[in-house]
């Protein structure tokens, strides 16, 4: 595996033993560790949201997931739909998929008027 915490991407591997060979700072070796016992990764998709003029609300994981629930989770989004207003930093789902870890919206989105209640 090529290490990315530093732009020297060392090759990593990890010896029978369980000990990471091939990193050239102490990140490298926790980075490789991580990778090789329980990958996570942060998750960004959109969900719907309705009553604003944008179809779509961008989303984040919290915190990362474990890499195998990421394709469960993104397809879960599919059946969530959003309603207006939504403020960055909100909760949209809690505990995905029992990890404990909440998706919340990146960016606001504030219910759009109509053009009869502007006038």
């Amino acid at each position: 595996m090529i290490c990315i915490v530093c732009p020297k991407s060392c090759r990593l591997r990890m010896a029978e033993s369980g000990e990471i060979q091939g990193q050239g700072c102490a990140r490298g070796e926790e980075y490789g560790r991580s990778e090789f016992m329980n990958p996570v990764r942060t998750v960004t998709s959109t969900v719907r949201i309705s009553g604003t003029g944008q179809p779509r609300c961008p989303v984040k994981t919290g915190r990362p997931i474990p890499k195998s629930k990421v394709l469960e989770a993104v397809r879960f989004l599919d059946g969530v739909e959003l309603q207006a207003p939504v403020l960055t930093g909100d909760a949209v789902c809690r505990d995905i998929l029992g990890t404990g870890v909440d998706f919340i919206a990146t960016r606001s989105l504030h219910i759009q008027k109509s053009k009869e209640d502007s006038q």
